[in-house]
């Protein structure tokens, strides 16, 4: 039995991609700041709830105990994910370094944080897997490409936060060869973080993910992906 983590899971992205991996046979823990939410969540899917707010190092140190007293784990991903700019309706010229810091600490440290704990518990698996929730806007050969959307994305901190996560999911899978590290693109979802703008559903979306969820010992790793593929950096 596959044990999978998936952090900011009570809703959107995170509970779809959840829901995907229950049918796929995965022991799931939906990670959630707030664990009525959580609970209920994991209670719709035949999940398990677990407190995990990943800008909190208690917090996150309590669910590896908790994760690991049942059993240890094979696959995290790092779904959490903020935007404090509203898709750029900011404005660059408005956004500040608190702002960016605030951002940075859910998307950018909380993944490091979260994988810095559970590295102990992935070691032990025979099959160790980490899915980092990235985003096309990422891409700094797209976003430096006039005529596509990450070159037309007028935010600052979301996209640069993702690049970041981007390079750390690279700079994990050349350290860690054994393990299969990659970030993905779900796609312009519709979620909370886009006031639901997005044009496709979250089970679309939560489609990738999951499958790299489930990627081989001998698949891909230090990759970056979509639905159709590669993704250029």
């Amino acid at each position: 039995m596959t044990t999978t983590l998936i952090t900011g899971a009570n809703k959107g992205l995170g509970f779809e991609t959840a829901r995907q991996l229950v049918a796929a046979g995965h022991t799931v823990y939906l990670g959630s700041r707030d664990p009525e939410r959580g609970r209920r969540a994991a209670e719709q899917l035949g999940a398990r709830s677990v407190r995990l707010d990943v800008t909190d190092d208690a917090s996150v140190e309590a669910a590896v105990k908790l994760i690991e007293a049942d059993g240890g784990l094979d696959v995290l991903v790092n779904n959490a994910g903020i935007d404090v700019e509203g898709n750029g309706a900011v404005g660059i010229e408005n956004v500040t370094a608190e702002m960016m810091r605030t951002v940075f600490d859910t998307n950018v440290f909380g993944v490091v944080r979260v994988i810095h704990a559970f590295l102990p518990l992935l070691r032990r698996s025979p099959a160790p897997v980490i899915v980092n929730v990235s985003s096309s806007l990422a891409s700094i050969s797209r976003g430096s490409t006039p005529g596509t959307i990450a070159h037309a994305y007028p935010g600052l901190s979301y996209p640069v936060s993702k690049t970041a996560v981007n390079r750390i999911t690279v700079q994990y899978a050349n350290a860690l060869p054994d393990m299969r590290i990659n970030a993905v693109e779900p796609g312009y979802t519709a979620t909370d973080l886009n006031a639901h703008s997005g044009t496709q559903t979250p089970a679309e979306g939560a489609r990738i993910i999951a499958r790299m969820a489930q990627v081989p010992a001998d698949g891909p790793t230090g990759g970056y992906f979509d639905a159709h593929g590669s993704l250029p950096w």
